[in-house]
């Protein structure tokens, strides 16, 4: 049951993993996306903005926020101690 338990661990520390590596990329994109229109100007450049803000921002915040409770879950699950403070004396 142990060995079951780890490897349904793994596997969502992997799933973690890529969705904190594709939310760090699609904030990239938004950066890009910002140099971008700042560039290009006019009203175009409104249009790539009100893009990125209202629709392309609120999906990938919902994609962090899952991420990073999946993440928490799997550490819980695990036995990690990492969010903790601790004053142990080698």
């Amino acid at each position: 049951m142990k060995k079951v338990f780890e490897k349904i661990c793994n596997v969502l520390k992997i799933i973690f993993g890529y969705a904190i590596m594709i939310t760090l990329f699609a904030g990239g994109l938004t950066f890009f996306g910002y140099i971008a229109a700042l560039i290009i100007g006019g009203p175009t450049a409104e249009v790539i903005c009100k893009f990125i803000y209202k629709e392309f921002l609120p999906v990938i915040i919902y994609v962090a926020s899952a991420a990073v409770l999946l993440g928490l879950v799997v550490m819980y699950l695990s036995g990690q101690t990492a969010l903790t403070t601790s004053t142990k004396k080698k």
